[in-house]
């Protein structure tokens, strides 16, 4: 086919640090770069339709299995309609150091896109995958719904990195869901910086003891954008640990929900989950409701959960102010401040980096 926009392009540049690359435009098949050394391991990195047909053993058991159907109305859509979707499997104590790349590109408007992804993580496997979302603002309304289930088997090591900057006139949906099981590491990191609407659904399940989740969340609205976040936190086996921190600024007349909810299941004592929201309001007009939930049925745990909405603080501005800055970089500082509790705890120093620039070309 054609070459693809420099837009496209620049998501899977050389420049960017990655230990396989993928690039899909508009829902056409994806361009796949995958190392012979991580194939000789039994890496596989792969159209999903064409994994389900030559893997069936690994795809079968999990494909639509972590979002059912008949679940909702979007995951029904997905599971009917989605394409160009993207299968990674690490193969048991395989370590892929560097991240897999993958970048999804709209260059028109008026059309829709159903990514889906599936990744499988054996049995102490180590493996990072930063998905982007991107497209030049679009005059007609598109809409990308999407679906994405992962699963880190015994003892495996997972980071999950979704970058959505979508432009201006697409509408963003994502379901995703994460199955960890004993002593598996599987965390994750929502980043929504752009589209007209975004939504994310993010479950978490904790499926055996020692299962540990991150789940960090970042987004930053202006305009008229509106973000919306729902996320489940799972403990279904005991002495399992998940902590979850969402941070957003907002601007001009923007708004941002979150609901989350901890679930402990009977008998998965010993769990221990937090849960907390912050809302940075840079402008009288924006909104932020944030509402988060326990529910808990097990009586040996640790759970706990906070929301705040708040401005910028004045004394904070007043004193770098006072040291030269001017207001605008004064906000700037504490913005960025703000966000960095959430970069730093991404054990991905380049990926936190490129999140560090987007952050400030949003500032403008």
């Amino acid at each position: 086919g054609a070459e693809p926009p420099a837009g496209a392009l620049a998501l899977v540049a050389p420049s960017r640090t990655a230990a396989a690359r993928v690039l899909l435009v508009d829902g056409d098949a994806p361009r796949i770069e995958l190392p012979e050394e991580l194939r000789a391991q039994g890496v596989i990195l792969m159209e999903l339709a064409q994994a389900a047909r030559e893997h069936p053993e690994l795809v079968r058991a999990h494909l639509g299995a972590e979002l059912p159907p008949e679940a909702g109305k979007f995951h029904a859509l997905s599971a009917a309609a989605w394409s160009a979707g993207i299968f990674l499997y690490v193969p048991r104590g395989v370590r892929i150091d560097e991240p897999v790349r993958v970048g999804r590109w709209i260059d028109r408007g008026g059309i829709a896109v159903f990514p889906r992804t599936l990744i499988l993580a054996d049995e102490g496997s180590h493996l990072a995958y930063v998905e982007e979302f991107a497209s030049p603002d679009l005059r007609t309304p598109s809409l990308s719904l999407g679906g994405v289930e992962i699963v880190a088997r015994d003892g495996a090591h997972v980071q999950y990195v979704a970058v959505q900057r979508w432009g201006r006139g697409v509408r963003h949906l994502a379901m995703q869901k994460t199955i960890a099981r004993r002593d598996a590491d599987l965390d994750t990191l929502v980043v929504n910086l752009g589209g007209t609407v975004a939504r994310v659904e993010l479950a978490a399940s904790l499926e055996g003891p020692g299962a540990r989740s991150d789940m960090l969340g970042l987004y930053f609205a202006d305009a008229d954008q509106h973000f919306d976040h729902e996320t489940w936190q799972d403990h279904v086996a005991p002495s399992a640990s998940s902590d979850l921190l969402y941070k957003g600024a907002l601007l001009d007349r923007s708004r941002a929900v979150f609901r989350g909810i901890i679930k402990v299941f009977p008998g998965a004592q010993r769990t221990d989950a937090y849960q907390k929201n912050r809302n940075l309001l840079l402008s009288p007009e924006a909104e932020a409701t944030s509402l988060p939930n326990l529910e808990i049925e097990a009586d040996d745990v640790r759970c706990s959960h906070g929301a705040t909405v708040g401005q910028l603080d004045r004394e904070e501005l007043f004193y770098l102010m006072s040291r030269g800055l001017t207001r605008e970089q004064a906000e700037r500082l504490v913005i960025h401040g703000f966000f960095g509790e959430v970069l730093s705890r991404l054990p991905l120093p380049e990926v936190a980096e490129e999140l560090r620039e987007a952050i400030g070309a949003e500032l403008g």
